[in-house]
């Protein structure tokens, strides 16, 4: 027998079968799979350009211009995750000394300005302390003093439960000649949008939050005021994979034969497609009001636990509820102790909330009665049960 030139041997772990444990995912993302979306994306693969494929696509962007509640054309799904259509929002509007104006309460704002620096844009920051939303009056005199082209402010902030109200900000933008870029990966499907009347002019979000997809692709959206703006860079955009150029008329947004750009994670597209399909069925009004009731009484029986919850009623995001970490409490033996003795995932901060809050997601299918009763359960053995710090 010859010698074999191998050195590295084929690793054990890989030789045995894969085990993948059950768990509740309570936090703020990734959420459950339905057994129909797990379907959908377990079948034979197609050829990212053959015509049932196109077809698929299609569809998903229907589902999107629904969920978004908006017409624009240029409405497709990056392939990557919510994190990635930031970037592609961000390198398709900016050009190197560009004005944009951040409004950050949360990670998600700071992760938007440090990307715009990398862009060579010149950036400003219009700050609110983690629990609290940004009024009208704030963005104007941002917009006043700075002079921006583009506004970057996020709906849901997952990393400190802050539902951002919009009424107003895009008919404030476009009169001070600024364009509204929103992040809504948190809260899409869960509290309302209306890109459209709300004059919003990118939005984008994710496929692992209540559409109940794997994580890997991302609804995005250009207004035509957004579109113009692409069309009259000076400079391409920076990356090619998220030229939304290319990726517009691999969509077929742009009315011209559909060319290659990339091979798409076609059995993510196919998750996608649907659980923006569940979302159809069930109703965008009806999953409002489901994540609505349901974020209430869990909040209610947050109480009554004698937990404190971190943000004010009236800017609580539905789909993500951040709760201090009680006192006394270390929050890594809570959440470890959920997934120890309750196979449930629940987390602790992000960002500006690292060590403050724990958070505690109830989004698409996992925003039901059970699962509420069912974490207060967890929550209340757990307070029981971990060792407290002495005061």
């Amino acid at each position: 027998m010859a010698t074999s030139l191998l050195r590295i041997p084929p690793p054990q772990a890989l030789l045995r079968p894969l085990v993948v444990p059950e768990r509740l995912l309570l936090g703020p993302g990734p959420s459950n799979v339905p057994q129909r979306i797990q379907a959908a994306g377990g079948r034979q693969i197609l050829g990212h350009m053959h015509p049932e494929m196109l077809q698929v696509m299609d569809e998903i962007k229907a589902g999107i211009q629904y969920a978004f509640q908006t017409q624009n054309q240029l409405t497709l799904a990056i392939s990557g995750s919510g994190h990635c259509a930031m970037e592609a929002a961000l390198f398709n509007l900016l050009e190197c000394g560009d004005t944009i104006l951040v409004a950050i309460n949360g990670i998600w704002g700071q992760r938007a300005a440090e990307i715009a620096r990398r862009l060579g844009a010149n950036v400003y920051e219009l700050l609110k302390p983690p629990g609290e939303y940004f009024t009208p009056r704030d963005i104007e005199e941002g917009l006043v003093q700075h002079k921006p082209s583009v506004l970057f402010i996020t709906h849901g902030e997952s990393s400190t439960g802050v539902l951002q109200p919009l009424e107003g900000l895009g008919e404030l933008c476009h009169r001070h000649g600024c364009l509204l870029l929103v992040d809504a990966v948190a809260s899409l499907g869960g509290a309302p949008i209306f890109m459209d009347q709300q004059e919003i002019d990118v939005l984008y979000s994710g496929s692992q939050k209540v559409l109940n997809s794997p994580p890997g692709s991302a609804p995005i959206s250009f207004s035509e005021r957004a579109r113009e703006k692409v069309l009259r860079r000076k400079t391409k955009p920076r990356s090619f994979y998220l030229d939304i150029g290319w990726l517009g008329n691999y969509w077929g947004c742009d009315g011209e034969p559909r060319r290659y750009h990339h091979t798409a994670p076609i059995n993510s597209f196919f998750s996608l497609r649907e659980g923006l399909a569940m979302l159809a069925e069930i109703g965008l009004e009806s999953s409002w009001e489901r994540h609505r009731a349901n974020c209430a009484r869990l909040c209610q029986g947050l109480l009554s636990l004698g937990l404190e919850l971190f943000v004010k009623d009236e800017a609580r995001l539905p789909t993500v509820t951040t709760v201090r970490v009680p006192e006394g409490y270390n929050w890594k033996d809570i959440t470890a102790f959920l997934m120890d003795n309750h196979a449930m995932e629940i987390t602790g901060g992000l960002g500006p909330t690292v060590d403050k809050v724990l958070r505690i997601g109830l989004m698409g299918c996992n925003s039901t009665g059970e699962n509420v009763n069912r974490v207060l359960r967890a929550l209340r053995d757990a307070l029981g049960s971990c060792r407290r710090s002495r005061l």
